[in-house]
């Protein structure tokens, strides 16, 4: 019997419906890095929409559902990186752990195909309900049970500048509105022109091509508007130690460690810089605890006349007891800590476990120092001339942190991060693209330290001025100019977000309706 039941499902699964599903899944993970061939994103939902033709609502689930699986199993392969590599995971637990994390995504992609095909039976065009259900449930998977922001369709386009400058009106969720309706444009086109007896999309092709042109119109214009902020160019050095994960924390690697980055800070810092910054964790112990190794460093900034900024474990105590806290800490050009920045969004089963006081028997996939608490607010470090908003590795996922430190005053975003967990996969380089976004839509530059890259300056237009590789010992300096705190999505935030949200909401409760009252004249 169990034989018949999994043979159906793999006969379901690579059907006709299942291999066009599949096809849009794969052309959706192609568009990131890496290979990021981000033109591969305006037509992957292709097979998608003529795999859902004539669907019901739950084949149309199956089908989103497959989609999404085959996408985000191959933009995720590098979890099993972590899990088995670093997090000391059979191979037994990791693939079973990977694959649920893949079918919770997988379900957002089949609740927009879902609710596409629900609002065509009732009467609402596709063209309308996809892009706002997908757009919908990005936002929502963005922060439900802790969020998980990573490789939404507009990421992909990180490279194309004047696309992405609409961020700063409707964040990422902007580009991916306009991708997944140029998909549907497309695919009533090529239906139209095979003669498969689809209209000519002509209403919805004026308005991809009217949004599209507005969109670069708006665009080029940002490129071309000079910076507007008067503050001072910051000169920052950015380091990137290259130091192993599996020995970061013995003792024994500790003067390797600290002999590296002094090499490379002075180094960098030969031309005279106001800022140096080392990645996350870049101080393999307790900065508060260890007073010889602490003036090693205070001499450091000293010696470099500059504030350098540096991730270190930390800890305080709360309601008497001590936490343990991912942090920052700044030392000023006199040698005198001015400032600490705690890690706000943490890693869930990396950094702490959901639920532990019921979920007793689940370790940390990441062996560390302990369970960590989240900071408690959003504190800018002040280097005298400019503020700085600090995004400790995973948190500069989410644009909402973002957006809390420039309101707070930050006119320079600095992402912190130990990259050394992904190995050598494409997931550094998808990282890097989603820091973009942060730059663009608060119109703040983002300097970017990672322990084995990628190290990066990017401009408040979200161009990458400067990059390391991944896995080599190095540094980046620069000048950057603080960013004005200027943006309609500054003020708005979320708002086109949620808008999706209560529009798909009305579209299932439209249908629920129609349906409800075709039952009663029955």
């Amino acid at each position: 019997m169990k034989a018949l039941i999994s043979f159906s499902l793999l006969k379901q699964l690579f059907d006709r419906r299942g291999v066009l599903a599949i096809a849009s899944g794969i052309l959706i993970a192609l568009s990131f890095p890496n290979p990021g061939l981000s033109f591969l994103a305006w037509i992957a939902l292709i097979p998608l929409l003529i795999a859902l033709e004539g669907s019901s609502p739950k084949e149309a689930f199956r089908i989103g559902l497959t989609c999404g699986i085959f996408a985000y199993a191959i933009i995720l392969y590098w979890l099993n990186i972590v899990f088995t590599q670093y997090g000391h995971l059979p191979w037994s637990v990791s693939i079973p752990a990977y694959l649920l994390l893949v079918l919770w995504l997988a379900l957002f992609y089949a609740l927009s195909s879902c609710i596409a095909r629900l609002g065509e039976l009732g009467g609402v065009k596709a063209a309308f309900t996809l892009p706002v259900a997908w757009v919908a449930f990005d936002f929502i998977r963005s922060f439900l049970f802790s969020g998980f922001a990573w490789a939404m369709l507009g990421h992909s386009q990180f490279r194309t500048l004047p696309l992405i400058q609409i961020a700063d009106l409707a964040g990422v969720y902007g580009i991916t509105f306009l991708i997944v309706l140029a998909n549907i444009v497309l695919y009533r086109a090529l239906r139209a022109v095979s003669g498969a007896g689809v209209p000519y999309p002509v209403k919805s092709a004026v308005v991809i091509l009217i949004f599209l042109i507005a969109t670069l119109f708006y665009g080029f214009d940002c490129l071309n508007v000079a910076e507007s902020s008067h503050a001072k160019p910051l000169r920052v050095a950015l380091i990137q130690g290259n130091i192993p994960q599996d020995v970061k924390w013995s003792p024994e690697f500790r003067e390797y460690t600290m002999d590296t980055y002094e090499r490379l800070t002075r180094d960098a810092a030969k031309g005279g810089v106001d800022l140096i910054v080392w990645p996350e964790s870049a101080v393999p112990f307790f900065f508060q605890d260890e007073p010889l190794q602490a003036e090693r460093i205070r001499n450091l900034a000293r010696e470099m006349n500059a504030c350098l900024l540096f991730g270190s474990p930390a800890h305080e105590l709360r309601n008497g007891r001590s936490t343990f806290l991912n942090s920052a800490f700044m030392v000023s050009p006199r040698g005198e800590t001015i400032g600490r920045a705690d890690k706000l969004h943490l890693v869930p089963f990396g950094e702490y476990v959901p639920l532990g006081s019921i979920l007793t028997f689940v370790n940390k996939i990441v062996v560390g120092i302990g369970d960590f608490a989240p900071g408690e607010h959003a504190v800018p470090l002040d280097t005298g001339s400019t503020k700085l908003g600090i995004q400790v590795c995973y948190e500069v996922i989410f644009p909402e942190l973002a957006r809390q430190y420039v309101q707070a005053g930050a006119r320079v975003l600095v992402a912190i991060t130990n990259d050394a967990w992904f190995g050598r996969s494409s997931a550094p380089y998808q990282h890097l693209a989603i820091s973009t976004f942060r730059a663009v839509e608060t119109r703040t530059p983002l300097i970017r330290a990672a322990n084995t890259g990628v190290t990066a300056i990017i401009d408040q237009n979200g161009y990458i001025r400067t990059m390391t590789g991944i896995f080599v010992e190095g540094y980046r300096t620069g000048e950057i100019q603080p960013g004005s705190g200027r943006s309609l999505y500054l003020t708005i935030g979320d708002a086109p977000a949620w808008l999706c949200v209560l529009l798909t909401a009305g579209v299932a409760l439209l249908v629920w309706i129609k349906r409800k009252k075709i039952t009663f004249k029955e």
